[in-house]
C-alpha cells in the first residue's frame, strides 16, 4: 500500500490590531485549529501570536502534530524580539524575517485558512493565490476574511479562483476545502504558478 502523506493545513490570521480582542473572531480561530486536529491534519502557522496561536490551541487541545515557521533566526530571537509562542511540537527558525517567512509558511502546506488578518495576512493571501494554492477564507472574522471577494473582483479585476473556498463555520470551511485540495493539485515548478488566461499575471 503506498505512503500517503497527511493534509497539511496553514492557518493565517492577525497576529495583532483589533481582530484579537474579537472574542467571536477568536472563538472561530480556536474552533478551526480543533477541527484540523479532529481530522488528523498536520496544523502549520507562522509561530505567532494572535488568532494563529488561537488556532494552534484548538489544534493543540485536540491532538494535531503542530508546526511553527518561525521569522526568527533563533529561539531567543524568537521569544525575546518578535515576542512569539514557543509551544508548537516543532518551530523552524528561518531567520528570514517576515516576508521570505510568509513564502516557506505557503509552500510548506496543502492549503491555507485565513481568519481575519490584516497588511501582512494579505500579503500571505497573494503568494497563495499566485502560486494556486487552495485557500479557505473564515469569514465573519473580521479584517481582510470579509474582503477577499472585493480585493479580486473589484479592484484587482480578476474572477474568483475556483480553489478558493468561504464558510463562517469551520468544520464546513474545511469540508469544502478538502474538495478544493483533491480537485486542484499543487504546481510542481515555480515557474508553473497560477495564470490567468486572458490577462496574464498583471
Amino acid at each position: 500500500m503506498p505512503f500517503q502523506q497527511k493534509i497539511k493545513i496553514g492557518v493565517m490570521g492577525s497576529a495583532s490590531g483589533p481582530q484579537i480582542d474579537d472574542p467571536v473572531a477568536r472563538e472561530k480561530a480556536r474552533s478551526l485549529g480543533c477541527e484540523i486536529g479532529k481530522r488528523g491534519y498536520v496544523f502549520i502557522n507562522g509561530a505567532c501570536p494572535g488568532l494563529p496561536n488561537d488556532a494552534l490551541e484548538g489544534a493543540q487541545e485536540t491532538g494535531a502534530l503542530t508546526i511553527g515557521i518561525s521569522p526568527a533566526f533563533s529561539e531567543y530571537q524568537h521569544v525575546n524580539e518578535y515576542g512569539s509562542p514557543r509551544t508548537h511540537d516543532l518551530l523552524i527558525y528561518t531567520g528570514m524575517g517576515f516576508m521570505e517567512r510568509d513564502v516557506i509558511n505557503i509552500r510548506s502546506v496543502d492549503a491555507i485558512i485565513i481568519v481575519g488578518g490584516g497588511i501582512g495576512t494579505l500579503n500571505e493571501f497573494t503568494i497563495a493565490y499566485d502560486e494556486g494554492r487552495p485557500i479557505g477564507i473564515l469569514t465573519n472574522s473580521g479584517g481582510i476574511s470579509d474582503s477577499i471577494e472585493h480585493i479580486v473582483v473589484e479592484l484587482c479585476k480578476r474572477e474568483m479562483p475556483e480553489n478558493i473556498v468561504m464558510d463562517d463555520d469551520p468544520a464546513r470551511l474545511l469540508d469544502k476545502l478538502e474538495v478544493a485540495i483533491k480537485a486542484f493539485p499543487l504546481p510542481i515548478q515555480e515557474d508553473h504558478r497560477v495564470r490567468s488566461l486572458k490577462q496574464g499575471r498583471g
